[in-house]
């Protein structure tokens, strides 16, 4: 049978229609899973994929970190149950990163054949992080391991759900590794029923169609997109770029870590090296090729074509190095749980430091370069029962030229909402004290970065555990073009005496009934000179509160009377050392 002509009218209602199956996947997927993380911060992400592995829709909804490594846990799970050995309503569970696989243990994938009058015509898959998968300490990413034997149970790819039962004896045994079997049941089935979703509506797209029409679209997706990403890399001069940027310690050592990038820019295809990356760490910060693929995507769709369709088409352009043992390619059994916190983060500021050479107008200034996130686990002496409470923080978003960086945002490879407070405290025996921007602490320049953000909260009832994991406190994100550095992470707790303590950025450690835990976000960092910004920006700041009145006349150089909240123009002509009225 020859194969559908391709016209653009039908290939657009396709792409969309592609898309908004990926979208009602993750909506559903949301909708019927039971822990906080999932529910309220949405921390999953769903995709189709052709028969042969290749993505060809993604929820924009979804995390960057997992659409990206979801490719290779398609393949190996595919690779381990080949797909005519698969009957309709079976589902492969996975979230072993090695070798090909989710960033760590937390993130299950799912991954479901649709079946279509009895063949398989597409892979349905989803991505999601379970608050807890065992191991040394709740939540399953804890610092001062070495291993991935001591961060959590690892699952390869096992057929979890048989035509449409979920297997009580490989669940019995999951349960009974994890701190909060309820939740984590919870939301695999939620997981099973996104898939179930997007092969339901794949079905009514081919029956509408036809299937083989449905199947020749999916496959000109593919090339559609590559011609797109072809078409943006010629936008970068030909050339050679270089760029490092660090990692504060790894929970064991404070040394720092350096991430290396070369890229080479060859027209319509391109070439990112990251040999010269340090060996792999003690600590978990290290990563799989996946991750590292999932930060280089994420990069060029946003930096050259924000709207193009991420699939694996767009990808062929793309050529990237790692070499093995070093922090991008660790080798079984090294740690690695904290990667997709930190070090994605910093693979995506070393990609965009060596860009801001070759395309400077199109790319920011770091962002706050860690999700920041605090693991919260325990006894909940309202119920007896295990809690974990897990959340990543936003911060402060890089400026760019035009635009000033967002104020507490959630930055590039992860895409999650923030928890309520009424939901964290329903949930958790903890009380949130406080929540917000915290001011003063933005890379500072003509355009200027984003607010870090503050969130305390007190612990109720029995001692518990606490992992934070973050960076950017001594090295902070920095500016561009003149632009300066932002502030810092800081993290603390405080006794019921009001004795404090400050804590490391990595660190898995005690804390006791009745104590406060405060965690601050580094901002984003400032593009271009701050005394060229325009003063009656820096004024509205002052007047939101977001810049005190001391940091107007120190750092931008404009007089802002506090009391009024109106500018002197004089004294600003003296501070930034220009003629009155002449502008600045």
């Amino acid at each position: 049978m020859s194969s559908p002509t391709i016209d653009p009218i039908t290939l657009e209602v396709m792409r969309n229609a592609f898309a908004s199956i990926a979208e009602e996947m993750n909506a559903s997927l949301v909708r019927s899973s039971y822990s906080t993380n999932i529910k309220d911060r949405r921390d999953c992400s769903c995709a189709i994929y052709t028969t042969s592995g290749d993505v060809v829709a993604q929820s924009d909804s979804g995390t960057p970190v997992h659409l990206g490594t979801m490719h290779g846990a398609v393949r190996t799970a595919t690779q381990a149950y080949p797909l005519d050995e698969m009957e309709p309503g079976d589902a492969i569970i996975f979230n072993l990163p090695y070798p090909a696989g989710p960033g760590h243990l937390n993130d299950m994938s799912i991954i479901s054949p649709i079946f279509y009058e009895g063949r398989i015509i597409a892979i349905a898959a989803n991505q999601a992080h379970h608050v807890d998968m065992g191991g040394y300490a709740p939540g399953s990413m804890p610092f001062g391991v070495t291993e991935i034997y001591q961060e959590g149970l690892q699952i390869p790819p096992v057929k979890m759900f048989r035509r449409g039962r979920l297997d009580r004896d490989l669940w019995a045994v999951m349960e009974q590794n994890v701190r909060t079997g309820f939740e984590v049941r919870g939301d695999l089935e939620a997981q099973y029923a996104g898939n179930a979703v997007g092969a339901l509506e794949l079905g009514k797209l081919a029956d509408k169609y036809g299937v083989d029409t449905v199947q020749s679209y999916l496959q000109e997706m593919l090339d559609y997109s590559e011609r797109r990403m072809r078409s943006a890399l010629d936008a970068i001069p030909l050339g050679n770029y270089r760029f490092e940027d660090v990692m504060e310690g790894d929970g064991i050592g404070d040394d720092l870590h350096s991430i290396r990038v070369s890229i080479d820019a060859k027209g319509d295809s391109i070439r990112l090296d990251f040999t010269d990356t340090d060996d792999a760490a003690r600590g978990p910060l290290n990563c799989r090729p996946p991750s590292v693929a999932a930060c280089v995507y994420y990069v060029l769709k946003a930096v050259l074509d924000p709207d193009l369709p991420a699939n694996s088409g767009a990808y062929r352009p793309i050529e990237i190095v790692t070499r093995e043992g070093s922090m991008l390619s660790a080798t079984y059994p090294q740690a690695v749980c904290n990667a997709n916190i930190i070090t994605t983060q910093r693979i995506v500021d070393t990609i965009i430091g060596a860009l801001a050479e070759a395309i400077p107008e199109r790319v920011l200034a770091a962002s706050s370069g860690t999700m920041n996130l605090l693991n919260v686990g325990g006894i909940d002496p309202r119920s007896g029962s295990y809690f974990q409470y897990i959340e990543t923080y936003a911060g402060g978003q890089g400026a760019m030229r035009g635009q000033d960086g967002m104020d507490a945002v959630q930055n590039h490879m992860t895409n999650t909402r923030n928890a309520p407070v009424e939901a964290i405290e329903a949930a958790y025996p903890l009380r949130v004290e406080a929540y917000g921007v915290v001011p003063d602490t933005e890379g500072a320049g003509q355009y200027r970065g984003g607010m870090g953000m503050r969130r305390s909260f007190r612990v109720l009832g029995a001692e518990v555990i606490l992992t934070q994991s973050s960076d950017r406190k001594e090295v902070t994100p920095w500016g561009l073009f003149g632009g300066l550095a932002a502030s810092g992470m800081r993290c603390t707790v405080t006794d019921p005496e009001g004795a404090r303590q400050a804590l490391k950025s990595k660190v898995t450690t005690y804390v006791g009934g009745d104590y406060l835990i405060e965690t601050q976000t580094p901002g984003g960092g400032g593009w271009g000179d701050p005394m060229h910004r325009d003063a009656s920006s820096v004024l509205a700041d002052t007047a939101a509160g977001l810049v005190s009145a001391d940091r107007a006349r120190d750092v931008y150089g404009v007089a802002v009377d506090p009391d009024t909240l109106t500018v002197d123009e004089e004294e600003t002509a003296r501070l930034r050392g220009v003629a009155k009225g002449s502008g600045n």
